[in-house]
């Protein structure tokens, strides 16, 4: 089993940054696939961001692309997504999901394991 716990959302103005943590416990993250999602009140969860297993492939939502970065610290257990330029349109609590694939998923679905999510919000 793996434990995924989300921290670092917050109230940020448009324009600025935040740093999201997805810290693991339970199992090490390395032998996982890790995907950022997003859902937006009375919109579907989506795709944001997947990082490989060594970190070698990252995949980005086109809505995110440039602005968005998400990184890899397995010595720490945990991923990062560093969100730059924020619009208000990126408000929405933050998911991070692991899976023990080894090729591109966005589906939030067949993901084996889930976090609880963060909340982002970008005032305009």
């Amino acid at each position: 089993q793996v434990q995924l716990v989300e921290s670092g959302g917050g109230l940020v103005q448009a324009g600025g940054s935040l740093r999201l943590s997805c810290a693991a416990s339970g199992r090490t993250l390395s032998s996982y696939q890790i995907g950022w999602f997003r859902q937006a009140p009375g919109q579907e969860r989506e795709f944001v961001s997947l990082i490989t297993r060594s970190g070698g492939n990252t995949y980005y939502a086109d809505s995110v692309k440039g602005r968005f970065t998400i990184s890899r610290d397995d010595a720490k257990n945990t991923v990062y997504l560093q969100m730059n330029s924020l619009k208000p349109e990126d408000t929405a609590v933050y998911y991070c999901a692991a899976r023990g694939g080894y090729f591109f998923e966005d589906n939030w679905l067949r993901y084996d394991y889930r976090g609880q999510g963060t909340q982002v919000t970008v005032s305009s």
